[in-house]
């Protein structure tokens, strides 16, 4: 089976070549390995270019099979020059072939060798693009399951790419964070898209002091994250946290009134009990660069004493508030909150 497939790709013949990509889509992972080594890759990279559909969406699920769980396979299949004929593909005019290729473009992306090689290649201008694109579709209230999956791929490709410091100064240049903060608002905010947005959001506002400005003028956006806090996930409750800590951490003069203004407290205190234990550690400190309220003129005094006795209350339970300390304090939150 394994030498038919190999010759059958080989073979130049547009239906014996689909067949055997086919084919081997179907095979054990140590089948198409071996398979790999005898350099088949370079036939399913030339399908590509075909312009035949068919051959096309063949071709991209076998190097989809191949570059699953193997480090290796995707070194090998960027190495056979795939990321400008993906490229190409991503300004086609079929939706399941935009899809399959941001997948292709997901699993290379997450191996550390081929990085670099994706982001200078134009890359991220276009999955930018395709992201503001399915903006315009829900604008228009054409929201399909292509532009949800698409927009999930592009931003986790995105977000692959940000783990390598380089990259990040390209991924915040490209447009995204205004793109990133409209997909959010417009998202349930306990969403997969949401939190794939608020961490790739995470990342690139660690990365300068331009990206924190940047996202902070952006219009409405300190609302927004703080709308994550109350609603989101556990994973993007944590982002939106760390977040709004990089901004008080870099002027907390300037940006402490302003996130104060969008109703954090009672948000963030429930953070600060019941997150992640990433998430609690951030919003205990981001709580003590804001519990000063003291020049606060829209927090009343009694609110600001009830924070303080909650402050107090979580601080008494050192890491973990538990038990009747942990009712005291939800229910003080309650009353912080009406």
């Amino acid at each position: 089976m394994e030498d038919l497939v190999v010759e059958n790709l080989f073979s130049g013949d547009r239906e014996v070549q689909i067949q055997a990509a086919t084919e081997l889509s179907k095979l054990s992972s140590k089948q198409r390995h071996r398979m790999a080594e005898r350099g088949i890759i370079s036939p399913l990279v030339s399908m590509l270019q075909s312009q035949d559909y068919e051959a096309i969406e063949a071709s991209l699920l076998a190097l989809l099979g191949l570059a699953f769980g193997s480090e290796r396979n995707k070194i090998r299949i960027v190495k056979a020059g795939v990321i400008p004929v993906l490229l190409d593909l991503l300004q086609c005019q079929s939706e399941e072939l935009i899809e399959l290729t941001i997948a292709a473009m997901l699993i290379l992306s997450s191996c550390t060798a081929n990085k670099l090689a994706i982001a200078s290649s134009g890359a991220i201008q276009l999955l930018v693009e395709i992201l503001n694109l399915n903006l315009v579709n829900a604008d228009a209230n054409d929201i399909s399951s292509f532009s949800m999956q698409a927009s999930i791929d592009a931003i986790a490709t995105l977000q692959n790419l940000s783990t390598c410091h380089q990259i990040i100064p390209s991924i915040a240049s490209s447009g995204v964070i205004y793109s990133l903060l409209q997909l959010i608002h417009r998202s349930e905010k306990s969403s997969e898209l949401t939190e794939k947005a608020m961490a790739l959001l995470e990342n690139i506002v660690s990365s300068s002091e331009n990206s924190i400005q940047e996202t902070a003028g952006t219009g409405g956006a300190i609302r927004i994250i703080v709308e994550a806090v109350e609603e989101g996930s556990p994973q993007c409750k944590e982002h939106a946290v760390g977040i709004l800590l990089h901004m008080c951490q870099s002027c907390r003069d300037k940006y402490r009134g302003l996130i104060l203004r969008e109703g954090v407290m009672p948000g963030l205190l429930q953070v600060s009990v019941d997150g992640t234990w990433r998430a609690k550690s951030m919003a205990r400190e981001l709580l003590l660069l804001l519990r000063d309220c003291s020049n606060y003129g829209s927090t009343s005094k009694s609110k600001h004493g009830l924070m303080e006795q909650i402050m107090q209350a979580i601080d008494a339970d050192g890491e973990k508030v538990t038990g009747t300390t942990l009712r005291l304090v939800e229910e003080m939150i309650t009353k912080l909150s009406t």
